[in-house]
């Protein structure tokens, strides 16, 4: 049992957040937003990884009466699953599920790349973020005092940029990646409202999230995704709010209707995302310094990155535990895409 409002924290600026924000809203689970750091979160836990957004919640035992602070937008949203039931973003057929999760996966932990990239690579791009960024915060905070923030924020997240992969070597294939990635999602829009069909699935929120970013705040990313598609600009605005869609069990997408442009975007998944995740999920297991692989014939190069060693770890596990007919069915949607080889 998990009381409700929800309470969390975030941020205006963080994906992570504006994905939850959104979900909250489709799912219309009541929930209260504070801003980090505000007052009223002086007297509440801290989470062990400063990760936004940052829910309190009962801890999982449910006996202790204890409020937690937890973070990880995919198991919460597993979690909130099972506390709430109606208005899922999981699709009821577990084959279906897996593919909504991967995607959700490629979104989170690919599309990032795109977004850090571009915000903290172009002058101007860096500029609007480490100006606005602290007064989304505290919007009263004196110019002089915000002045140091600023600074501080754009060194801390250009630095960020080792860990998420994006330098002169990969910058490259992390924007014909984006290009690419908007062009199909133009292309499958045309036909259908969202990833999962006539109804949003996890992974819609998580394409969402990062392209609140891509289209909605930063200028580089904001006017490339405009000249490629006003679908895919309008769609972003339009997943902000679906508090108001009434979704029927029949509108999700059957694997066996899969359509070609879905089949296209899991291509893309297979091109960048497979072998990259598979490369940083094999230096993270060998303590290995650096991250190598191959995208599309150009060379990647990264840090490694623990926490999405992890992720290829879940989705492992989750594929592993698939019914065999499932199983199944998902190989032979995934086959030929490249991404069999995350999970095989």
């Amino acid at each position: 049992m998990i009381p409700t409002p929800l309470h969390l924290m975030g941020a205006p600026g963080s994906p992570y957040t504006r994905k939850m924000l959104a979900l909250l809203r489709y799912r219309r689970i009541p929930y209260r937003f504070s801003v980090s750091g505000s007052e009223e979160l002086a007297a509440r836990p801290k989470a062990r990884v400063g990760l936004l957004p940052t829910f309190f919640l009962p801890a999982e035992d449910g006996d202790s009466g204890e409020i937690v602070a937890v973070t990880d937008s995919t198991p919460l949203i597993r979690r909130f699953e099972a506390a709430f039931s109606e208005r899922s973003v999981i699709p009821p057929d577990p084959a279906l599920a897996f593919v909504n999760e991967l995607l959700e996966d490629f979104g989170d932990e690919w599309l990032t790349k795109a977004m850090f990239h571009y915000r903290w690579t172009y002058p101007e791009d860096i500029e609007k973020a480490r100006n606005v960024l602290v007064f989304s915060q505290n919007p009263s905070i004196p110019d002089e005092a915000a002045a140091p923030f600023q600074k501080a924020i754009g060194e801390r997240q250009i630095e960020r940029l080792r860990v998420v992969g994006s330098n002169e070597v990969t910058g490259p294939v992390i924007e014909e990646s984006y290009r690419r990635i908007v062009t199909l999602l133009d292309a499958h829009l045309a036909g259908s409202p969202y990833l999962m069909g006539r109804r949003p699935g996890s992974c819609d929120f998580a394409f969402f999230g990062q392209l609140t970013a891509l289209v909605g705040f930063d200028p580089t990313p904001s006017a490339l995704t405009l000249d490629l598609s006003s679908r895919v600009y309008a769609w972003v605005g339009r997943m902000e709010d679906l508090s108001g869609l009434e979704p029927s069990e029949e509108a999700w997408v059957r694997i066996e209707e899969f359509p070609e442009t879905l089949k296209a975007l899991l291509l893309e998944v297979g091109r960048g995302y497979v072998p990259v995740m598979r490369a940083n999920a094999q230096a993270v297991s060998k303590g290995a310094s650096e991250v190598t692989a191959t995208v599309e014939g150009a060379r990647w190069v990264q840090a490694p990155f623990p926490y999405q060693a992890k992720c290829v770890g879940w989705l492992r596990d989750s594929y592993a535990a698939l019914p065999s007919e499932s199983k199944t069915r998902v190989d032979g949607l995934l086959a030929g895409t490249g991404c069999e080889a995350l999970v095989s």
